[in-house]
């Protein structure tokens, strides 16, 4: 086994669940215990206006991504996964928590048609 490109960017895939893990359970613990919905569902870093109605999605969304890096991490140094099965495993929990944070977005945030306003500048 020869240090290579693919060796590196295993461990890159393996090395990334904790991290995404850790973030993860603590945005569905401050969306479910604290109540914080400052993180549910930002556009350009601002929540939408009702975001205590996207809640609840968006932290299901986290704590499954979660648990599913976490299990994939135990499978790994506990049960000895193959590599096929636990990098398929971490890829399709990573685009699916992606493509579904950008669907709950798109619907937090609808687009708005016609001409923008523009704002007065004070001077």
């Amino acid at each position: 086994m020869g240090f290579d490109a693919g060796l590196v960017l295993t461990w890159v895939l393996f090395l990334a669940l904790f991290p995404m893990f850790f973030f993860w359970t603590r945005r569905t613990w401050r969306i479910f215990v604290k109540k914080d919905y400052s993180e549910v569902a930002l556009k350009r870093g601002e929540p939408p206006v009702n975001a205590k109605k996207w809640a609840p999605f968006t932290g299901i969304i986290n704590l499954l991504g979660a648990v599913v890096a976490g299990w994939t991490i135990i499978g790994v140094v506990v049960l000895g996964y193959p590599y096929e099965k636990w990098s398929a495993m971490a890829g399709t929990v990573i685009w699916m928590k992606i493509f579904a944070d950008w669907i709950i977005r798109m619907q937090a945030h609808p687009i708005k048609w016609g001409k923008k306003k523009k704002e007065a500048v004070a001077s």
